[in-house]
């Protein structure tokens, strides 16, 4: 009897062990989110000004002991250029994979992932009060026009998509972000600029948006990626998760950008 109860009381005691040792796994796999806190910082195309302001309060949001720093937001290649520098971040979000490759060939980054896609329309003042309507009206030598500088992806897209129409612009000026351009559109300081279509969602009532045949032969492919040598590693690689995930996935859609 003795041997008999010293096997049950042994056992009973196993298996309190047992559901302790699984109430503390399943706490750890629960409370291991609220454990990312700290600071991320981000930098962004600035056409992903609105889109990433919203994706940045939501994960703030998952995480009470995070702060997420406010975005910085500027043409990629002005961002790159910081980047390899030496500038400290956590996340590049970029909007084309050629001014990605210089900061993962500069070493401060691998293995980017695509989330998004983008395409180039005119933007004008409201109602179209000039009546654009193609990349031919812009050479109009009477109209003010404005674009991105070549070395900024929306330049880039710009150039392909004129080359392609075989139209030759004289630009008023060229702009280091897209936000530059959308600006003067906005502003009545330029009659067209060529932005991206998200930007002109996000413009409402303030411009009008002229949808460009073959606008998909320029595709901005938009890549992001957890820098190296960065200081919260643990966010930075949440961050990325989370916006590749179906929540930041229609975050992003509902902003006006397409599937990777």
């Amino acid at each position: 009897m003795t041997i008999t109860r010293v096997f049950h009381a042994s056992a009973a005691a196993a298996i309190v062990v047992l559901a302790l040792a699984g109430c503390t796994s399943a706490e750890n796999e629960s409370t291991s989110g609220d454990q990312i806190g700290g600071t991320l910082t981000v930098y962004a195309a600035a056409s992903l000004s609105g889109a990433f302001d919203e994706l940045a309060a939501q994960f703030e949001g998952q995480y009470p002991s995070l702060d997420v720093r406010p975005i910085s937001y500027d043409g990629s290649s002005v961002l790159a250029t910081q980047l390899i520098a030496g500038a400290p971040a956590d996340v590049f979000a970029s909007a084309d994979e050629s001014n990605m490759a210089k900061v993962v060939d500069a070493g401060r980054a691998s293995d980017p992932e695509i989330f998004a896609t983008n395409i180039l329309q005119i933007a004008v003042a409201p109602d179209n009060p000039l009546e654009i309507a193609s990349l031919a009206d812009l050479a109009d030598p009477d109209l003010t026009v404005i674009v991105c500088a070549a070395e900024v992806p929306c330049g880039a897209a710009s150039t392909t998509l004129l080359d392609a129409a075989g139209v030759t612009l004289a630009p008023a000026s060229e702009e280091q972000n897209v936000s530059a351009v959308l600006a003067k559109v906005k502003s009545g300081e330029a009659d067209a600029g060529l932005v991206y279509r998200t930007d002109i969602a996000a413009a409402g009532d303030a411009v009008t948006g002229i949808p460009l045949d073959g606008a998909e032969k320029a595709t901005n492919v938009y890549p992001l990626v957890a820098l190296r040598d960065n200081s919260n590693v643990q966010a930075a690689d949440a961050f990325v998760t989370f916006v590749l995930s179906d929540d930041g996935q229609k975050v992003l859609a509902d902003f006006g950008f397409g599937a990777p």
